[in-house]
């Protein structure tokens, strides 16, 4: 029987997406800003590209703070689960029924 399960458990799973989001979210940053340079610049004022480049950047902010959360919240849940596993596994090994301590 093998160590590891063939499957990913659930709280493993969302940890390894919430990673693989933080590190998309710099290069989606990266598009984001530029927005205002593929538009038409003449159609796009300075006073307009800075209010977009600042309400991005508070976005930003807010979407790196839930992040965190959000990957602290999964590596607690992935290390309960992963604490848990041992435990099943020495139930599972323990001589079920009668023994020789049984008499």
């Amino acid at each position: 029987m093998p160590d590891r399960p063939l499957f990913l458990e659930r709280a493993s799973f969302h940890r390894r997406r919430l990673g693989d989001a933080a590190r998309v979210l710099p290069v989606l940053a990266m598009l984001l800003i530029l927005v205002p340079v593929w538009w038409v610049p003449s159609s796009v004022s300075f006073a307009a590209g800075a209010v977009w480049i600042f309400t991005l950047w508070g976005l930003l902010v807010i979407a790196v703070w839930a992040l965190h959360r959000a990957l602290l919240r999964a590596e607690a849940a992935t290390m309960r689960a992963s604490e848990a596993v041992p435990e099943a596994d020495d139930a599972a090994s323990a001589p079920v029924g009668g023994g020789p301590d049984a008499l």
